[in-house]
């Protein structure tokens, strides 16, 4: 990727190409990668070759690449900077609101935690022994127990439910 350093070609870093350019270090960083700028690396710098003649050049001069620009219009460049304005009033004006909406919020978040420890679950009303038997019913081994013993085994709720 890297070119000849030609007679009419300076060698710049990233950034002062950027400033020669008019543009970002990303975008001379995306030339760079797409191929469009021709480049030089020495010792793991990337040196930006630009013409002699773009150097010279200001950014007044240089042609532009977007179309329409506010500037390309007289008195509608003052009407987009008023509309722009009144939004950043707006804006401004929901971000107030917003933040009143979350210090409101903090507020009865903090007064319902300290109320928190003064609301204690009711006891349990004490509630009869539950028999210890399976919701299956009796197991084989109680079973047999019952019937020797004479009685009939208890039946869980459930089947007592159902039948």
């Amino acid at each position: 990727m890297g070119e000849e350093l030609g007679a009419t070609d300076r060698r710049t870093t990233v950034a002062e190409a950027a400033q020669i350019l008019g543009i970002s270090a990303e975008a001379v960083r995306g030339r760079i990668r797409r191929g469009t700028l021709p480049v030089v690396r020495e010792g793991g710098t990337v040196y930006v070759l630009i013409d002699r003649a773009a150097d010279e050049r200001t950014t007044g001069d240089q042609t532009r690449t977007t179309g329409g620009q506010p500037s390309d219009r007289p008195g509608e460049s003052s009407a987009l900077i008023s509309a722009k304005d009144e939004l950043i009033a707006t804006l401004r004006e929901q971000l107030e609101q917003a933040n009143e909406r979350d210090r409101e919020n903090r507020r009865i978040i903090a007064a319902l935690t300290q109320r928190i420890p003064a609301i204690e679950a009711p006891e349990p009303p004490d509630a009869p022994e539950t028999a210890t038997e399976t919701p299956m019913g009796p197991t084989p081994s109680e079973a047999s127990d019952a019937e020797q013993e004479g009685s009939v085994p208890r039946r869980s709720w459930w089947q007592r439910m159902t039948t």
